[in-house]
């Protein structure tokens, strides 16, 4: 490949991530209603045309910016996991607490989950996208239990890994929604620490607070 297409290509790139942000943008202040076409290019500093260009439809651009919102959160979740100890048990906890603690719970990130999911019933693009980034996230904390468990000389089965992981999801959904909205109403470092005790109970095992 060429310099030139390869700047072609970055360019490309980052126009299509200026777009989704700026989506992301109107959603945080106005809902769903407020992405329209005009918004978005109006935002983004483009004419209303070229998202045509880079999005079949507004929905895509709208499902995009979802798929990014939430793939963002997991990856950061897991951020941390590089420069923990290869102990299971460390890299299940550092996984929790990134999930409930900043820049994860954070309360614009909530507000456009919120917003974004009142189209997930009714829409089979945003239905595909919120499937596919929760099973990313499920499956990454199912892993991280299974290995924890695994190393502790208690190994899961794929059946009890998996139910496992669907109720620690849930809990950590219900407490990053906490977390990022009132975070005020948490001393420091209390979200962190109930997650990881009640995850603690979750699995019968302990796990590093430090």
């Amino acid at each position: 490949m060429s310099a030139r297409r390869a700047f072609s290509h970055l360019g490309e790139e980052v126009r299509r991530q200026a777009l989704i942000e700026a989506t992301l943008d109107c959603i945080a202040e106005g809902g769903p209603q407020a992405a329209t076409v005009r918004a978005i290019a109006a935002r983004a500093g483009v004419t209303p045309g070229l998202i045509r260009h880079y999005f079949s439809t507004k929905e895509e651009l709208v499902a995009r910016a979802h798929e990014a919102l939430m793939t963002g959160l997991t990856e950061a979740s897991a951020a941390t996991l590089e420069a923990l100890p290869a102990d299971p048990a460390a890299r299940l906890a550092g996984f929790v607490a990134s999930a409930v603690t900043p820049p994860v719970a954070e309360a614009r990130a909530v507000a456009l989950w919120a917003a974004s999911m009142q189209l997930v019933p009714r829409d089979a693009e945003m239905r595909a996208v919120h499937e596919a980034t929760y099973l990313a996230f499920r499956d990454r904390l199912e892993g991280l239990i299974a290995e924890a468990l695994a190393a502790a000389g208690r190994p899961a089965d794929p059946a009890t890994a998996r139910r496992l992981a669907i109720a620690g999801n849930a809990l950590l959904d219900g407490l990053w929604i906490e977390a990022s909205v009132l975070p005020d109403r948490f001393a420091r470092g209390e979200a962190r620490a109930i997650a990881l005790s009640a995850f603690e109970r979750l699995l019968g095992l302990e796990l590093p607070h430090g």
